[in-house]
């Protein structure tokens, strides 16, 4: 477990890092993701310090959410003259992305397909 932290934690650094020194206008945790996932796509395989770990951490993946639950609650009164535009951006990101993962996993699975059967 701890060697899954230090493997999210230090790309998560690096991603502030690159941020930092280079003035992106990403946030550093996207950045950092971004570099574990080429980095992982470059081993072509998961360490298992890394594998043994995450599938702990996604067990706990609603604790995630207390904080910014909590933001929401403390900052109601600035929240609530945008409740609907807010409402109406949050279930279009969210058909979007299902509909996107959707088209995708179909694509892929047809071009699984087509190559088993070449």
């Amino acid at each position: 477990m701890l060697e899954t932290l230090l493997w999210l934690l230090g790309y998560q650094l690096a991603g502030e890092a690159l941020v930092h020194w280079l003035a992106l206008p990403v946030p550093g945790p996207v950045l950092g993701m971004l570099l574990l996932f080429l980095t992982l796509c470059m081993k072509r395989r998961v360490p298992s310090g890394l594998g043994d770990g995450v599938g702990r951490l996604l067990k706990h993946m609603s604790l995630f959410f207390v904080p910014a639950g909590v933001g929401m609650l403390a900052y109601w009164s600035l929240l609530e003259p945008y409740l609907l535009p807010l409402s109406l951006v949050l279930v279009a990101s969210t058909l979007i992305t299902l509909v996107g993962a959707a088209a995708l996993l179909s694509w892929l699975l047809c071009r699984h397909v087509d190559r088993e059967q070449a």
